[in-house]
């Protein structure tokens, strides 16, 4: 994409990017996307790029190399990788309707209040071992409790007494004191997905508010902490909602970004939701990584549906995974994982 000609500026002539994207998705070398009046704003040009990546009808292959340039540009080859532990699992109160932890729907997962130490200590154990670079605790509800973040934090300090584990959580709709008490026990990333655009999120939960979350993602980051976060496609939303996600996280200024695919699972509204075809789960890839090129995309829920275009999923962006078994759902074997990507030319 020739991304490495802009890669040192902030991007103020963004126009250039959405001209050689265009451009170079389209065949044609010389080709120009219209252009009326003066430069836009840097967020609606961008904005831009996402539907011109999305609405050029050209082959999926030629979108994923070129978001697969644009990555190595600007983000380079290190392939990241992190682990989750399903900290606490099931009866939790809201109504996301993708979701196989409400108490709302008969799901038929195991429930349990907060995982046993020893479980929690030997699995950071073996993913440490595995070489995995982070692991996170997850825990179901729409705010953990005071009294199990204390304990998850105790759990905290011990890993970190025994690895080189980079710790991270994902604990609901925390409070800023709570995030420092994450933050002091040595937790340095905080997870909280926006799930999809801003526009569709009411139709898919309304026991909270986007608003809610961006507040929460807004507290991690003024103690200091990193911030995860990313959504789910496939849930019925419109590759118009897949780019205001897009540009939603990006004002949110979000480096790390879970692309999760629905797994439509049994009791929950969604059971019955169709499946992406392979073109549009590419395609909405390279969207993300054209507005995020320095961002790790990652890898989340769903790959068990998507296991035969891992590979044209990493050429279109993908630089990260979620790793192991995920949290109702099985995920991706690490040690595979890691000989995979390396295969592919990155370092892990």
């Amino acid at each position: 994409l020739h991304a490495v000609e802009v890669r040192q500026q902030p991007v103020q002539d963004v126009h250039a990017v959405v001209v050689i994207a265009h451009s170079r998705l389209a065949g044609a070398e010389h080709r120009l996307l219209p252009r009326q009046g003066p430069l836009r704003p840097h967020a609606d040009l961008l904005k831009h790029v996402g539907h011109a990546v999305a609405g050029v009808e050209i082959v999926v292959h030629h979108q994923g190399a070129a978001a697969g340039e644009l990555r190595d540009k600007m983000a380079g080859r290190k392939f990241d990788t992190c682990s989750i532990l399903n900290a606490r699992s099931g009866r939790c109160s809201e109504n996301c309707k993708w979701c196989a932890q409400s108490v709302l729907f008969k799901t038929n997962i195991e429930e349990y209040e907060l995982v046993d130490e020893k479980v929690c200590l030997e699995t950071a154990r073996l993913n440490d071992a595995y070489g995995v670079d982070k692991f996170s605790f997850v825990t179901s509800g729409r705010a953990l409790s005071d009294q199990n973040i204390e304990r998850l934090c105790e759990y905290a300090r011990k890993i970190g007494e025994n690895s080189a584990l980079h710790l991270c959580a994902s604990m609901g709709l925390l409070n800023k004191a709570q995030l420092q008490k994450l933050v002091d026990a040595g937790v340095r990333r905080y997870h909280c997905n926006l799930e999809t655009s801003p526009g569709y999120f009411s139709s898919l939960c309304t026991t909270h508010t986007m608003e809610e979350k961006i507040r929460t993602i807004r507290a991690a980051q003024e103690v200091g902490m990193e911030v995860c976060s990313g959504g789910i496609i496939g849930m019925g939303e419109s590759m118009e909602d897949r780019i205001d996600l897009a540009m939603t996280l990006r004002e949110l200024k979000i480096k790390s970004i879970p692309i999760n695919i629905l797994n439509p699972i049994p009791g929950t509204p969604l059971e019955g939701t169709a499946a992406l075809g392979d073109d549009e789960i590419l395609t909405t890839i390279a969207v993300f990584r054209f507005i995020h090129p320095d961002a790790y995309l990652r890898f989340a829920g769903g790959r068990s549906l998507i296991a035969h275009i891992e590979t044209e999923a990493i050429q279109a962006g993908i630089n990260a995974a979620i790793v192991g078994d995920l949290l109702t759902t099985v995920g991706s074997k690490v040690l595979e994982d890691m000989e995979k990507v390396k295969k592919m030319g990155f370092s892990v």
